[in-house]
């Protein structure tokens, strides 16, 4: 090319910023526009739990293998002095029943002292990482613009403008346009709101809950992460929480999802009280340094996870639109598949072809003719 590709990548969360990163390393001149903060809504809210093969079997295993070992590669890359908590660890599967008395099986970490049985290994270090999730997209939008230019805008999408099934710019709130040889849509939910996707598919708000606690100085909190069975004598199902302690002391506590309408602005978000309240108590019954007393609590919040109607991302050219692009759908996987999306894409947008990741079974063509536009 004589001239880098332009490329206006909309949505500051992982998705968004893994694609920006990415295309800007190829030699594209990217602009990142978000509405309000990178990384403000579920990228900066999630677990940060990485997998390297429990999306195996499925449509996910090449996309999740790819990315898992690009995360890898990037925290040696980018890490550096400003850490963004990648660490591998122990992942464990157990039973919390809270009218039973405390556990002292010697499988456990010391650390988990309450009502637990059953603890199963489900990942090592070679199979299981984290990443603390806002750290990580902030990092990636800090190299891209430090490292390639990138160029951040913060504004609210208002069109795209079409001409002769070609996207050709992108409209923002105020009235500034940027001119674009290709878009990328990676709105998450948010994709929703956006009519040019919403009658070709359906991309709905799962809303999870989580808080994050800091333990007293001194607690001795192994990198373990714990996917639990919990049964309360609150409720008659059993809930599936899960704790992940971070590198830097905190320790994260998630669950209590369920589909609701996704609010104009993630800045509305607000986390149920019912919900929050059931995760303080998980975190109790888990572990005595995690009560009421023993860990403060940093955080109480919400977010909504983008979730499509047969589970799998949408990630390709979006039908009847030349040079627009969607990257969405990743559900609770957002940050771990989220550098292998972005490479897949830059390919895509650049090379004519993913090499990285076969992208046939996410292609947003699988919708067409199921829902009316």
């Amino acid at each position: 090319m004589d001239q880098p590709k332009r490329v206006v990548v909309c949505g500051g969360g992982v998705i968004g910023a893994c694609t920006a990163y990415f295309l800007a390393a190829k030699g594209a001149a990217v602009t990142l526009v978000e509405m309000s903060d990178v990384a403000c809504a579920a990228s900066g809210k999630a677990g940060g739990f990485l997998a390297l093969d429990w999306c195996d079997g499925g449509p996910l295993e090449q996309l999740a293998r790819a990315s898992f070992n690009l995360h890898r590669s990037l925290a040696q890359d980018l890490d550096g002095p400003r850490s963004y908590g990648y660490r591998p660890l122990t992942t464990l599967s157990l039973t919390v029943i809270e009218s039973e008395g405390s556990s002292a099986a010697s499988t456990l970490p010391s650390w988990v002292n309450g009502p637990a049985r059953g603890a199963k290994t489900i990942g090592t270090p070679e199979t299981t990482a984290q990443v603390h999730p806002q750290l990580f997209t902030r990092t990636l939008v800090d190299r891209a613009v430090e490292r390639h230019g990138v160029e951040v805008v913060i504004a609210k999408l208002e069109r795209l403008e079409v001409e002769q099934g070609r996207v050709g710019s992108v409209v923002l709130e105020g009235g500034r346009v940027l001119e674009a040889d290709a878009v990328v849509l990676a709105l998450g939910p948010w994709s929703s709101k956006l009519v040019l996707l919403s009658s070709l598919f359906r991309v709905y708000g799962l809303k999870a809950h989580s808080i994050v606690l800091e333990p007293r100085e001194g607690s001795l909190i192994t990198p373990h992460a714990l996917f639990l069975s919990y049964y309360s004598s609150k409720r008659g199902a059993p809930l599936d929480p899960e704790v992940y302690p971070r590198p830097s002391g905190e320790v994260y506590v998630c669950g209590m999802s369920k589909e609701e309408e996704v609010p104009e602005d993630p800045a509305e978000i607000r986390g149920n009280s019912e919900s929050i309240a059931m995760l303080k108590r998980v975190a109790k019954s888990v572990s005595s340094y995690l009560g009421e007393g023993e860990a403060r609590v940093k955080a109480e919040q919400a977010c909504f996870l983008p979730c499509t109607d047969d589970g799998v991302p949408l990630i390709g050219e979006v039908p009847g639109v030349k040079g627009c692009y969607v990257a969405t759908g990743h559900n609770c996987w957002g940050i771990l598949n989220g550098p292998a999306t972005g490479a897949a894409l830059a390919q895509l947008i650049l090379d004519g072809h993913s090499t990285i990741v076969g992208l046939k079974p996410f292609s947003p063509t699988r919708f067409l003719g199921r829902r009316k536009a």
